[in-house]
């Protein structure tokens, strides 16, 4: 999720020169680490009901490596392509967790294995920044869980990977697709503060062509796992 402060929207303005490199700071990466390990964290004790009687066990650490591997890599990787796609529009944006959503999650998670998945947001600012640009930089995220669940659907036709990882790679690779589709498609609702509504106000083909694509792979996905 993107977070545009609404006083520096303006809609027609020339793009700015774009900067393709990557500018990040220490404090977003604690961040993002942080933040990385307690969604994982928060999934592997909902995943496991086991995983919240013994955290510590054999079990629960299986679960968070799974998690780490599908869920974790789908938000950060959801929230970076916001960040990178901002960047090139020359415009400020790095990621901040909320440290009383993250703590709840892995709370309700651990006690009452409630999933609450809100690990924080891309915060953009900038001079100006027009209608194109601002969806483009919401259909990013979508788009990148839309990649991932491709990545672990060709993972899944390696009968190696899931010979070496039995069951354990096998749950890998339904949750890698399965969770990273179900964010695309939830993160382009056109509601609220969600990716799907800033899409929408600046291409209603976009939006449709967005979700159209997340539905062929979930089709696809049915018909391969």
């Amino acid at each position: 999720m993107a977070r545009m402060d609404s006083r520096l929207y303006t809609i027609g303005t020339p793009p700015p020169k774009r900067n393709v490199s990557i500018r990040t700071s220490s404090t977003e990466l604690q961040h993002l680490f942080i933040a990385w390990i307690a969604i994982s964290c928060a999934f592997a004790f909902v995943l496991s009901g086991s995983a919240r009687s013994n955290p510590f066990g054999g079990t629960a650490i299986l679960y968070f490596l799974v998690s780490l591997f599908t869920v974790g890599i789908g938000f950060i990787l959801h929230e970076l392509a916001h960040k990178v796609v901002a960047q090139r529009y020359n415009l400020w944006a790095e990621f901040r967790m909320s440290s009383t959503f993250l703590m709840l999650a892995v709370g309700l998670a651990y006690l009452w294995g409630v999933l609450l998945a809100a690990p924080g947001a891309v915060y953009i600012s900038g001079p100006y920044i027009t209608s194109k640009q601002n969806g483009h930089i919401a259909a990013a995220g979508p788009l990148m869980n839309v990649i991932l669940a491709t990545i672990f659907l060709l993972i899944s036709t390696q009968s190696v990977f899931l010979e070496e990882f039995g069951v354990y790679g096998r749950l890998t690779i339904f949750l890698g697709v399965r969770i990273n589709l179900w964010l695309a498609a939830f993160n382009m609702l056109p509601l609220s503060v969600l990716d799907g509504r800033k899409v929408f106000a600046w291409s209603k083909p976009a939006f449709a062509g967005v979700f159209l694509l997340i539905i062929l792979m979930w089709l696809g996905a049915d018909a391969v796992l």
